[in-house]
């Protein structure tokens, strides 16, 4: 028997080569070339059938002639999952969501399709799992999932003919990274076969109007298994964080067609399930009886929500030659600037020092905004001095020294005002123009002034 002839395809971009290279040229990533088998030159994909069942070609039209309509949205009956979806699931909408094993993927779309099942047609299509598993998730999850479809099956042809027969309005495809198509002859999870099935399914959706939900696996960097191309087929890719020893998960939206992407959804893992926490906000701030050196709370904005987050610090004489700069939850690079800056034009050095920062709750701070907080906690370790009580601080600082504004000022404002803080330190042009009602606002253009002001209040 003639061996089959295999060629070498990126799994980060689909970069093809013909022999094995360390490095991909197409986008220059390391150690991503896997081995595939080359399809017969003959092999066709895709039937007649479907040929003809695609629609005919659409015809040129001006943009000003196309009525923009709003996409009409449906629950899935879990608040904070809407809220990261962008308000609910879209009628032909595919969806990809993403996270190390045992985080809670499956438990939560059991529990949403066990909710939609009463008012949709839904259908679930395990490739991991057997039903007499799902079945006792189910039973230990304590839901009502008496009309839920369930299908056990990973070849894509016999899924396809379970969808076209049902009809589902919605159907959860558990895991991506299992199916595999008779039309190709690669092992199932490759990247010929994770494109080719994500791209057969995205194009049923799109026919028939059915809202499919992929469950993808994760690498050991943490981004989606299979090529990057993966994530531009789909409408909306999620991603689930958090730690397994922790009971609170953290569902972040990293791209969405049909809503806001950088949406944040706080789930609590119990013993019947995800549920959603309402104020995550007291997630992420430490319970101190008094203020403590080294703890400043910011205001951060994910998405359309903002949070308060503990920036925690602990600056200490080094004994090594070169000191240590460790950051979790922040930005490790920003953080060796802003020790320049704190340097520059506050005269406070830090060259002899280790500093250690951390974001409280195992939350991931992105944005800029969060600069100040890390500031001011680096300066109240090293003073061994606590900031005041209801003090909360945000704000953008620039290698000039200035502070810059943060977008959404006053709904921060507001936030932190609602959970009981007092003072609040920002950017003179985040400056409210009408006075907060019990707040005092403190708006500062220089990093020399934010530390001058400080010391009067302490």
């Amino acid at each position: 028997m003639a061996k089959a002839k295999t060629n070498y395809t990126c799994s980060e971009c689909g970069g093809i080569s013909s022999k094995w290279t360390g490095q991909c040229s197409s986008c220059q990533q390391w150690n991503t070339m896997v081995e595939t088998v080359i399809e017969a030159a003959g092999a066709n994909r895709f039937s007649q059938a479907q040929h003809q069942s695609l629609a005919q070609t659409a015809p040129v039209l001006s943009l000003q002639d196309i009525e923009a309509l709003d996409v009409p949205r449906f629950g899935t009956g879990i608040e904070e999952f809407d809220r990261v979806l962008g308000g609910g699931l879209v009628a032909g909408g595919v969806v990809l969501i993403g996270g190390d094993p045992g985080i809670g993927k499956s438990t939560l779309l059991l529990q949403a399709l066990a909710n939609m099942s009463k008012v949709k047609s839904v259908l679930y299509v395990s490739g991991e799992e057997s039903g007499a598993q799902i079945a006792l998730r189910a039973k230990r999850l304590a839901v009502d999932a008496k009309e839920l479809k369930l299908q056990a099956e990973i070849q894509l042809e016999k899924i396809l003919g379970t969808l076209a027969d049902l009809k589902p309005q919605v159907a959860v495809i558990d895991s991506i990274q299992t199916l595999y198509s008779d039309a190709l002859a690669s092992a199932p999870g490759s990247v010929a076969q994770v494109r080719e099935c994500a791209a057969q399914l995205t194009r049923f959706a799109k026919m028939n109007g059915t809202t499919i939900i992929l469950v993808g696996h994760v690498t050991k960097e943490g981004s989606l298994a299979g090529p990057r191309v993966l994530e531009h087929i789909v409408d909306c890719v999620l991603y689930f964080e958090g730690d397994n020893h922790s009971s609170f998960r953290l569902v972040r939206a990293i791209k969405n067609r049909f809503g806001a992407v950088n949406e944040l959804g706080v789930f609590a893992m119990t013993e019947k399930g995800l549920k959603g926490v309402s104020n995550p906000s007291a997630l992420f701030l430490s319970s101190h009886e008094n203020q403590v050196p080294g703890s400043c709370v910011m205001v951060t904005q994910e998405g359309t929500r903002p949070l308060l987050v503990e920036v925690q610090a602990l600056v200490d004489t080094s004994h090594l030659p070169n000191a240590r700069r460790l950051s979790v939850g922040l930005e490790q690079n920003r953080l060796a600037m802003l020790l320049a800056v704190l340097h520059r034009h506050a005269g406070i050095a830090a060259f002899d020092q280790d500093v250690f920062i951390n974001a409280v709750g195992g939350v991931k701070i992105t944005e800029p905004a969060a600069d100040l907080a890390v500031l001011m906690a680096i300066n109240s370790s090293m003073r061994n001095k606590a900031l005041p009580n209801g003090f909360v601080v945000f704000g953008e600082v620039g290698l000039a020294g200035e502070i810059r504004p943060a977008p959404r000022g006053q709904e921060r404002l507001r936030e932190a005002a609602k959970l009981g803080f007092s003072i609040a330190m920002i950017p003179k042009a985040n400056a409210p123009k009408q006075p907060i009602e019990g707040m005092t606002i403190i708006a500062v253009e220089r990093i020399d002034d934010a530390f001058n002001r400080l010391r009067e209040l302490q």
